[in-house]
């Protein structure tokens, strides 16, 4: 497979661990509802090798997703995986049979959620995990000492390389970097969801990585009048403004657009090389803090 290298840049994670700024989030390989087998399955494996063959070193994904179908299919398209390749995966929730989406935070069963990725993934080592602590756009305050310590012994155990964090404050992030090293926060962000503006700054000061879910938006694409105007002029999409615009957010910022299709992963991925005229950065800096902002996002 030949490699090519995207633009965007690079981000140094730790001493050993550097990821393409613009990553490739795997959620959407699963079904509907991101339960259950992919319509295509060969168009999902298809989705990732592209990614790969792109230059991606950044895939995020979890067990839970499908669960255990996302993480399968990974394995069965990428393994043996490259030696760049980062796969992040989270735990916290498990799925039930209905569907529903339950926290799950006892260490025992965090335990049991870092066994099911490593077997699924066909992996010694997880390279990231993260810890998955609010709810499905919030954070949620209480302490993360137990669950995240619980990750910090596996870690010890060379079970997990390196530690990040999900749907957390400012003060979880504290917490659990008295713990152990955090080389990754992972929240609910993107140009009209903007209520981690400051922690966005306060990870950028700190060297952690900051890595927005739902970018685009989730499953209610961003609507915004300004967005759509601003893309016309550039002769881009929409999404490619909205991802272009995060690059330049946050020095930190690394991305994991998720799509099932090969076409909209390249259309992501050339995002990277979108250049956005100062005039436009305002524009688009405005999005968010007004009423011309996206309808929420459904899902986790």
């Amino acid at each position: 497979m030949t490699t090519t290298t995207i633009s965007g840049g690079v981000l140094r994670l730790a001493d050993d661990v550097i990821i393409t700024r613009m990553g490739y989030g795997a959620m959407q390989l699963a079904g509907p509802n991101v339960f259950g087998p992919p319509r295509d399955p060969e168009q999902a494996v298809a989705v990732l090798r592209e990614a790969v063959a792109r230059g991606v070193t950044h895939v995020d994904t979890s067990d839970y997703y499908g669960p255990v179908v996302v993480n399968r299919l990974i394995r069965r398209a990428l393994h043996p995986y490259p030696d760049d390749l980062v796969i992040a995966t989270k735990v916290g929730s498990r799925r039930m049979p209905d569907g529903r989406w339950v926290q799950s935070l006892h260490p025992e069963d965090l335990a049991a959620q870092v066994h099911d990725n490593l077997r699924n993934l066909g992996v010694d080592a997880l390279d990231l995990v993260n810890l998955r602590v609010g709810g499905l756009h919030e954070a949620v305050e209480g302490s993360v000492a137990e669950a995240f310590g619980a990750l910090a012994e596996l870690r010890e155990q060379g079970l997990i390389r390196h530690l990040g964090l999900s749907t957390v404050t400012a003060s979880q992030l504290r917490e659990a970097r008295s713990i152990a090293p955090v080389v990754a926060v992972q929240n609910f962000y993107n140009l009209a969801q903007r209520a981690d503006d400051a922690l966005v700054d306060l990870v950028a000061a700190e060297g952690v990585a900051f890595v927005p879910y739902f970018p685009l938006g989730g499953f209610s694409p961003l609507q915004s009048t300004k967005l759509r105007d601003v893309a016309v002029r550039l002769e881009a999409t929409p999404q490619q403004v909205a991802l272009a615009w995060l690059l330049r957010r946050s020095p930190t910022m690394a991305l994991i657009p998720g799509t099932s299709s090969v076409a909209h992963l390249r259309e992501n991925l050339a995002a990277a090389d979108l250049e956005l005229p100062a005039d436009a950065l305002a524009e688009l800096d405005l999005v968010g803090v007004g009423d011309d902002a996206a309808r929420p996002a459904q899902g986790a």
